[in-house]
């Protein structure tokens, strides 16, 4: 019914946006306790990978 084109078009919206509000909170979060250039830095980066570091963390306290 729908080509592969149409249908690729509507995928991931609601999961873009979600993701996006986590880095926003994620980045304003770990912004406030950085101090200096390499605190900036490392927060940007700990804002791009907070959903691996947060499964990591249930996966770990499950015993998984």
């Amino acid at each position: 019914m729908f080509g592969h084109k149409e249908w690729k078009k509507g995928c991931g919206g609601s999961s873009s946006a979600v993701y996006g509000l986590g880095f926003v909170g994620a980045a304003v979060y770990y912004l406030q306790h950085a101090h200096g250039f390499q605190g900036f830095v490392l927060a940007i980066l700990k804002a791009v990978v907070w959903p691996a570091l947060l499964l990591y963390k249930v996966l770990t306290m499950l015993k998984m």
